[in-house]
């Protein structure tokens, strides 16, 4: 049965093709920040999935620096989008380096760190009632999956190249019952028992009472990095140059792991 999404948006080997933190919308709302921002506050295009770590660094970076993160949250595509319209903000972290590719490609960015991996697993309700136990299961006749949206969400865009390169992209499309707009959203459904898998990353299972993970096999996953830079159009080039490194500093990657991530570099994740 298909899943009605009213609220959506439709839109391995390493291969890349705050004083109070403000927290927008995940999928639209007030995108643009307001001409009349303090200098001293910061604001931040950041990929949904990275939303429990950075709200904690900027925290962090507020307590040490006096500058209040604004974080804007949602797909990486979609704030992309939203950068080029607006033409505002100070930084941008995407869930893969191929939307700050593009972001440079287009000059709204000057400098770059890279932070840490985002892996793909399975993601499926506990117990894994479907026994789903690899991406090839994905395909099976009944199974209900549940995908992000491509053109919205890095997991979309990576979710679908995986299943690609893998020969069942068909396949496992014909048992889609629903695609969101942030990795987030993957999230609720899949613990809500809305779908019998779903492609994420890892580090939002982690310690989870909902969900599990099934990992995926290594010769046939995509690892992404997630890098942070600063917004040619900022007019705050060192307090975000500031921020882009503290994220990048030891005490942001801490922060990372702590939350299940895998920082830059690792040899795991290195040809």
């Amino acid at each position: 049965m298909m899943i009605l999404l009213c609220s959506v948006i439709t839109f391995g080997c390493i291969r890349e093709e705050p004083k109070e933190t403000v927290l927008n919308n995940e999928t639209a709302g007030e995108l643009i920040p307001s001409t009349t921002e303090n200098v001293e506050s910061l604001f931040v295009y950041c990929g949904a999935g990275m939303r429990k770590p950075m709200d904690e660094i900027g925290l962090l970076f507020e307590e040490e620096n006096g500058i209040s993160v604004n974080y804007n949250y949602a797909g990486s595509n979609t704030l992309l989008s939203q950068m080029e319209l607006t033409q505002k903000g100070d930084i941008y972290i995407p869930g893969a380096t191929y939307y700050f590719d593009v972001a440079r490609e287009k000059g709204f960015t000057d400098y770059e760190q890279l932070i840490a991996y985002h892996v793909p697993v399975i993601a499926v309700p506990k117990g894994n009632p479907a026994n789903i136990t690899s991406l090839d299961d994905l395909a099976k006749s009944g199974v209900k999956v549940i995908l992000g949206d491509s053109k919205a969400v890095a997991i979309g865009k990576l979710g679908d190249t995986l299943l690609k390169e893998n020969g069942i992209y068909e396949d496992v499309e014909k048992n889609v019952v629903a695609r969101g707009a942030t990795v987030n959203e993957l999230i609720v459904y899949v613990s809500m028992d809305q779908g019998d898998a779903s492609i994420v990353w890892e580090d939002l299972v982690v310690n989870s009472e909902k969900i599990e993970s099934v990992a995926i096999n290594s010769q046939k996953n995509i690892i992404k990095i997630i890098p942070v830079g600063t917004l040619s159009f900022s007019n705050k080039n060192d307090a975000a140059k500031k921020f882009v490194d503290f994220v990048a500093s030891d005490k942001g990657k801490t922060i990372f792991e702590k939350h299940g991530f895998t920082t830059y570099p690792n040899e795991k994740y290195e040809e």
